[in-house]
């Protein structure tokens, strides 16, 4: 748990309630959080469901690990500790869009278990919905896929600490969608999101 430093702070509540935000946008805020391997899909489906979401008329904003690394945590690495601080920024971000009232489609590889569980706690302790959803194909896929030649590089060695090759991902034990995206069309994928939005009462088909 990160400590505490600033002093003689202390939080202001606003007039508007969550309730009042959630009726305006016709929605519930919520953090859908996609966890997988690299070349997994995560960003892939990520897009597409933010543009399904939008053309129906749900708010929604994505969240992408390499986009984020841009600017909010652009001084960060990865290793464990900068790994373990870029999870906590993000949830803590997507905490804030979810409060808001907009679906958040955070997408990361998030490798740690333990980090991805903070992530959750912070939307727990605020009464908001963390969904998880593992978005999982099998690492050869994920190599032949290579999309930015990422795999080829950490088997070269030129890349240290790349997760699935020489750094570990811990799968999710119980996640509220596990997607197999070596048997799911991208269409597919967003389908059973939408559907899962929908069973967690975040929006109505």
């Amino acid at each position: 748990m990160t400590k505490q430093v600033a002093t003689n702070i202390t939080w202001h509540e606003g007039s508007i309630t969550r309730e009042e935000r959630e009726k305006k946008l016709g929605q519930k805020g919520a953090t859908v959080w996609f966890t997988g391997l690299s070349a997994s899909g995560k960003s892939t489906i990520a897009v597409a469901l933010e543009q399904v979401l939008m053309q129906r008329g749900f708010c929604a904003y994505r969240l992408d690990g390499d986009n984020v690394r841009h600017g909010l945590n652009k001084n960060l690495g990865f290793s464990a500790e900068d790994r373990a601080e870029n999870i906590r920024r993000i949830g803590e971000v997507s905490k804030l869009f979810a409060d808001a009232g907009v679906i958040a489609l955070s997408s990361f590889i998030s490798p740690y278990i333990k980090d991805r569980d903070l992530a959750r706690d912070l939307h727990k302790n605020d009464d908001l919905p963390f969904l998880e959803v593992y978005v999982d194909c099998p690492l050869d896929v994920a190599e032949e896929r290579d999309p930015k030649g990422l795999y080829k590089k950490a088997r070269a060695g030129e890349i240290k600490g790349f997760t699935g090759i020489d750094d570990p991902y811990e799968a999710p034990n119980s996640p509220e969608l596990h997607l197999r995206t070596d048997q799911l069309s991208i269409e597919e994928s967003v389908e059973e999101i939408l559907k899962m939005l929908d069973q967690h009462g975040v929006i109505k088909l």
